[in-house]
């Protein structure tokens, strides 16, 4: 259950009408989920996070990420957060943009692999070799 009201479009205040308005254009679809809804209630922090998260996610000339991948790995970091809503909405987002389902099975794969040696490491306190370290 959510902590405030998911707001209908009737409630939104202009600000959050704008905000909504941009999402809907630059996504190409008339809806809105229900994460921008419960952000709507702060609109400055509904505009700062739409704002940056178009930067983030949005096509990149300068480090080459394409969105598939910008998409797994915000599904790999919302898995070890355990945001089940992220996990959701970025696995659709990720299909959109053309994750098969093979490609599915074999990220998972990934994840749960990094996630056991991560554990491993973590309780053996391996230290970092050298050549691993930034000169």
């Amino acid at each position: 259950m959510a902590t405030v009201k998911l707001l209908t479009d009737d409630e939104l205040s202009a600000d959050a009408a704008a905000v909504f308005a941009d999402i809907r254009a630059t996504r190409g679809s008339d809806f809105v989920n229900n994460f921008w809804r419960s952000l709507a209630n702060d609109p400055p922090t509904l505009r700062a996070t739409w704002e940056r998260l178009k930067a983030v996610m949005g096509s990149s000339d300068e480090g080459g990420l394409d969105p598939l991948t910008k998409e797994l790995v915000y599904i790999a970091v919302s898995i070890a957060n355990g945001c089940t809503y992220c996990v959701h909405s970025h696995t659709a987002a990720a299909r959109a943009k053309g994750l098969t389902d093979a490609q599915y099975g074999e990220f998972l794969q990934v994840v749960g692999m990094a996630s056991q040696t991560n554990a491993l490491v973590t309780g053996l306190q391996t230290p970092v070799d050298d050549v691993f370290k930034p000169e």
